[in-house]
């Protein structure tokens, strides 16, 4: 069945356009059979017309004709694009420059990552110092001929011999894990199955290493079934998995993540409980030493975050907010655990700590101040050092290491400094620039700005606006407004050869940092979640209407997008106000907000969410639920929903049903499109042939839809 469907759905998308311009008339698009199929919510009664949507691909022989429908109809419209061709050009121009990861150390070793262009995956390279050269140690394009296999995890042994990496293919959250003897070259025959979000983490003596899997679920349920029943293993290098010693459950709790790792110093096995995406945790820790001994709890309440960066002995050190939203450092000695012991290291400030460690006998804390990045580092003792003079203002990212270290890299990007690489001396504070992008792009030439606007409540929202310099204010201006506002994510500056290429186009991108997000910490992400979780919609229906009445465009030529919960944003402010936008791009996105929690993983997402399950919640979800808000008889903006086959996050079911309703309710002539792309996921390790073809399609699809045209100099 597979091999089928990736064969209808590369057919379907191929076929072309007869004659006429893309828009032309009213699309016939697929019959979707409507079932007289309801559920009861706490006395409401709710209609589900295209439950049969939610069957695997794979499995239903009816989905995957509809599927193929689908991407005929959707492959016909972007075959009448006659500028999509030049619009691809442009981006794989744009993407043909060197790129690499920040090097990182470990084993006595420095590994990174390298792309000479357009590999479809990048290569990991390993040097046994800074000046010696470079040799490949994994390359991914070899293990598939269309690039969908990806290297999605990797853990160096502390002794420098084996690598322990994880493979993902089509896209999927599930890894598989292998090992590779760094001396020799040879991979050895385990295969550690069935593993999601998780680490291999190695004991000092690099004989084996820790993590965590679910149970294999049943055949023909891979990409849907509920993930429950993790476990924490190990594994000893040269065995098969079924021989992993079992460390630690909790088969009473079977909702419960069991993530972990071992201590720098190798003395103890930190076990983190999750029962969502939230960052509250509860802490165990394992003397690893004391082979019979047994886990010790710590932090006994899904209360707060408590993120492990390392000890002193009997002294823990975590970033946590308790009693700070917006983050502190404290240590906890495990000997006096009571918070009455506590002790305040690094005390909360003004602005978000976004992330912390502990590299050279330094905290490197990362803060965010409007979404852009500052650096500060302290001793042991939380007195202030330095802060790292970054080149702008922008996104740094990097600075991980160990305690011995006395180096560390950091890179820095924005949206109009593609990434640069920095070597940093922690002993003397100094950066000293490692590898620049050369992606052929004059920072000069866009126009970078900070914008704050009101909310429909009032609230002050930042918005960072991007477009070429020179741009009129006439209100005539293709806009592309992009948002995601959730699971405490903050969205900062970074450079992207798709938004540069929009710009390129002519076009203006805006990102709002919607609430919900983690820009202003923890109350900035209370504010968009659960029973508020309208104001993340609101804050961004503000912001059109801002970029509408300050000039920059109109709603004839705005068009919004957004990912995953980002989907859900789109889905939920075009169903919300359809007349505000021209053009909506609601990419793998949660759109059955009552059932979402029936697939895979989705269960943790009610932290973000709450729950269909509760009255209340259910109540919330309901009003804005993308599916079940389409009303017949609108007419909504021009729409390209995406999604892929192998989409096993937020399963594609979602789109499916959503674009079906939407095909079902729509009144106007304007396109209302699905594009489903074939051995991908949620888009983690897609290769880069497959990235450049779906922009070129949005892109295109934006361009026909705004109704502007390409400039002279494109």
């Amino acid at each position: 069945m597979a091999q089928r469907m990736q064969l209808l759905l590369v057919v379907g998308l191929t076929i072309g356009l007869a004659s006429g311009t893309a828009s032309a008339g009213k699309l016939k698009y697929p019959d979707a059979r409507r079932v007289d199929h309801t559920d009861d919510y706490h006395g409401t009664v709710v209609e589900d017309p295209y439950r049969w949507l939610e069957d695997d691909v794979r499995e239903s022989k009816e989905v995957a004709d509809w599927v193929t429908a689908e991407n005929k109809v959707t492959g016909k419209y972007i075959k009448g694009i006659k500028e999509r061709k030049v619009i691809r050009e442009q981006l794989e121009t744009f993407w043909n420059f060197e790129k690499y990861s920040s090097p990182f150390k470990a084993g006595g070793r420095y590994f990174y990552f390298h792309n000479s262009g357009l590999q479809n995956q990048s290569v990991l390279y390993v040097m046994d110092s800074l000046d010696d050269e470079p040799r490949v140690l994994l390359d991914p394009n070899e293990w598939s001929e269309d690039g969908t296999v990806a290297l999605r995890g990797y853990s160096v042994s502390d002794d420098g011999r084996y690598l322990a990496f994880g493979r993902s293919t089509a896209g999927s959250d599930w890894l598989e894990w292998n090992i590779l003897d760094m001396e020799t070259g040879v991979e050895l025959p385990e295969t550690l199955k069935w593993t999601k979000w998780t680490s291999a983490s190695w004991t000092r003596d690099s004989r084996g290493f820790f993590y965590s899997r679910y149970p294999a679920p049943e055949e023909g349920e891979e990409f849907q079934a509920q993930n429950k029943d993790s476990k924490m293993y190990y594994h000893r290098v040269g065995t098969d998995q079924g021989t992993d010693v079992l460390v630690y459950e909790r088969p009473e709790e079977p909702d419960w993540g069991i993530h972990g790792g071992i201590s720098e110093d190798g003395k103890y096995l930190i076990i983190v409980l999750t029962k969502g995406t939230d960052d509250k945790y509860r802490v165990l820790y394992k003397e690893l030493d004391e082979p019979y001994g047994m886990p010790i709890g710590l932090i006994n309440e899904f209360e707060n975050e408590y993120s492990f960066l390392g000890h002193d002995g009997s002294l823990f050190y975590f970033k946590t907010d308790v009693d700070a939203p917006l983050g502190k450092i404290i240590g906890i000695d495990i000997n006096k655990p009571g918070k009455e012991d506590w002790i305040e290291i690094i005390p909360e400030a003004e602005w978000n700590m976004a992330g912390a460690g502990l590299v050279g006998g330094l905290f490197v804390v990362k803060y965010l101040k409007d979404a852009t990045s500052y650096i500060r580092m302290f001793n042991i003792n939380g007195a202030h050092i330095r802060d790292v003079e970054l080149p702008g203002i922008g996104t740094a990212g990097g600075f991980g290491g160990l305690r011995t270290d006395t180096e560390t890299f950091y890179t820095f990007s924005s949206y109009n400094a593609p990434p640069s690489i920095y070597h940093y001396d922690l002993i003397t504070g100094e950066s000293e620039l490692w590898r620049q992008a050369d992606a052929g792009l004059d920072p000069e030439s866009l126009e970078v700005k900070q914008v704050f606007y009101e909310s429909k409540d009032g609230t002050r929202v930042p918005m960072f606006i991007v477009h070429k310099k020179g741009l009129e204010l006439d209100g005539n201006n293709p806009t592309l407004l992009y948002g995601y506002g959730g699971f405490n994510i903050s969205l900062t500056p970074y450079y992207s050869v798709t938004r540069r290429t929009w710009m390129e186009m002519g076009g203006v991108y805006a990102v709002p940092n919607l609430r919900g997000g983690g820009e202003y910490g923890e109350e900035w992400h209370q504010a968009g979640i659960k029973l508020n979780k309208q104001n993340v919609f609101d804050d961004f229906i503000a912001a059109a209407e801002w970029l509408i009445a300050n000039k920059y465009t109109s709603s004839d030529k705005l068009a919004i997008y957004g990912g995953s919960n980002g989907g859900l944003l789109v889905g939920a402010c075009m169903t919300q106000r359809p007349e505000l936008y021209a053009a909506a791009i609601p990419a793998v996105g949660v759109m059955d907000m009552l059932r979402f929690h029936q697939f895979t993983i989705g269960r943790y997402w009610a932290d973000d969410y709450g729950s269909a399950d509760d009255p209340e919640e259910f109540k919330a979800l309901y009003a804005y639920s993308p599916y079940h808000n389409l009303k017949s008889g609108t007419q909504y903006p021009s729409t390209m929903v995406t999604t892929a086959d192998t989409d096993d996050r937020v399963v594609p079911g979602h789109s499916f049903k959503f674009a079906a309703e939407l095909q079902n309710a729509h009144a106007g002539d304007n396109p209302v499109l699905i594009r489903i792309e074939t051995k991908a996921g949620h888009g983690g390790g897609m290769p880069t042939a497959k990235v450049i073809d779906e922009y070129a399609d949005l892109w295109a699809f934006l361009l026909t839809e705004l109704n502007f045209d390409l400039p002279d100099d494109f």
